[in-house]
């Protein structure tokens, strides 16, 4: 399986702008640039997607792991947070926070915790992060 986008830039870091793709269509010509991935422009960015990505990927692996310990979530809200700094070798994503709720019917904490676990390790953009990943996942009643 390969899923494909494609990014076009045109003209200098700070005054030039991008358009980024994606074959299924949901991204179209989405325009990024210096201001929207270093200020606060109109506009998307690479991180924002990585977190996107990260975000719908662990939600999907907690679901398959909540599944293999017999049980099935209501809802699983995840927010991923890319951090972008400044490093002596220049600009690096350095981590990804997930924030992780809930609400699993008969799960107790401990099942909770190592789906979650398991998830955050197993999940496809988790895997190819070499960020550090941390996470705070709660089960809600």
């Amino acid at each position: 399986m390969k899923r494909t986008a494609s990014a076009v830039w045109t003209g200098g870091l700070k005054d030039g702008n991008g358009k980024i793709s994606t074959d299924s269509g949901v991204l179209s010509d989405t325009q990024y640039s210096f201001s929207t991935r270093f200020e606060d422009g109109i506009g998307t960015n690479p991180e924002e997607l990585i977190a996107a990505a990260h975000a719908g990927c662990f939600s999907m692996a907690l679901s398959g792991q909540l599944g293999q310990a017999g049980l099935t979530a209501d809802s699983i809200k995840t927010t991923a947070t890319v951090r972008l700094e400044k490093t002596d070798a220049g600009f690096a994503i350095t981590s990804v926070h997930l924030e992780v709720r809930a609400k699993v019917p008969g799960a107790d904490q401990q099942a909770f915790e190592t789906a979650a676990n398991n998830a955050k390790a197993g999940c496809p953009v988790s895997k190819v992060l070499k960020a550090e990943i941390t996470m705070d996942a709660s089960l809600e009643a």
